[in-house]
């Protein structure tokens, strides 16, 4: 059986916060070769950075963020709550991360990343675990979360309105996500639902194949609208604004087009860690 222990999940958040998914390095890199002027002199720090961050086992950025928690497994226990929160104890002192869960009427802060709501725990039940866990780590810093968008569409906009709600997203959020981003879209299911599967969007490979054909072509178009844009690196202008486009989406309610577009900064923090029998893996 999968034993889900604190101390891993602190050592999958140490990760998390001090290694950029190899998918999302490559592609920083492959982007760099095709900028130039200030747009390739901002890559170039963005690269040092990275390898700075591994190199010292630091965050690579100040804001570590929100983490978000993707729970997979035939059983849902209540342990596994209880392993997760005591594992962001265990790292906000350990890794470290910046004390960032705050009261929303008051602002307090009480140091530990915990609080009411928090850690936000999304479970989905995958009967083929059987009582093996598997857990997905997002780490999302506020100016990227801060400039996502939710949109209830008319219906007969269909793919258009759905390109031009991605667009004006990116647009709006300019510089202030730390581009080249990552863009994760939630089409279809409600409201609630759209906006979450923008997420499990993020937690995709760059280099993975997309779902179905219809998806694989609206990733392709985005990703050429959003670079046409010419935001560029840091909003500065150029050829990349951003890294990657990923697309979820569920069947919806036939009077409504929910869309939800999360938007990942150039530090897309993410990590899977396994608890398979008696062996734990992170996978990367």
């Amino acid at each position: 059986m999968g034993k889900m222990k604190a101390s891993e999940v602190a050592e999958a958040i140490g990760i998390l916060e001090t290694e950029l998914p190899r998918d999302v390095e490559r592609a920083l890199r492959d982007m760099a070769g095709g900028e130039e002027g200030i747009a390739a002199e901002v890559l170039d720090i963005l690269l040092a950075n990275i390898d700075c961050a591994r190199d010292r086992r630091v965050p690579m950025c100040q804001d570590t963020g929100s983490l978000i928690f993707f729970l997979s497994s035939g059983h849902c226990r209540p342990e596994h709550g209880d392993a997760i929160s005591e594992g962001i104890r265990m790292a906000t002192s350990k890794v470290p991360l910046r004390a960032n869960t705050v009261n929303p009427f008051t602002r307090e802060n009480e140091g530990s990343n915990l609080g009411r709501g928090s850690p936000a725990i999304h479970f989905e039940l995958d009967s083929s675990l059987g009582d093996d866990v598997r857990l997905g780590i997002l780490a999302k810093g506020a100016g990227s979360e801060n400039v996502g968008r939710g949109f209830m569409l008319e219906p007969d906009l269909g793919i258009q309105g759905i390109r031009e709600a991605v667009l004006e997203t990116v647009r709006s959020a300019g510089g202030k996500p730390c581009p080249p981003i990552v863009l994760g879209v939630g089409i279809g299911g409600t409201s609630d639902t759209a906006a979450l599967m923008s997420k499990k969007a993020l937690m995709k490979r760059l280099d993975a194949p997309a779902d179905d054909r219809r998806s694989e072509a609206l990733e392709r178009d985005l990703m050429k609208a959003v670079n046409d844009l010419g935001v560029g690196p840091m909003g500065l202008g150029g050829k990349h604004t951003a890294l990657g486009v990923r697309v979820e989406w569920a069947h919806c309610h036939t009077a409504s087009l929910p869309v939800a577009v999360s938007v990942g900064c150039w530090a897309l923090r993410r990590v899977t860690a396994e608890w398979i029998g008696e062996a734990f893996n992170i996978v990367r």
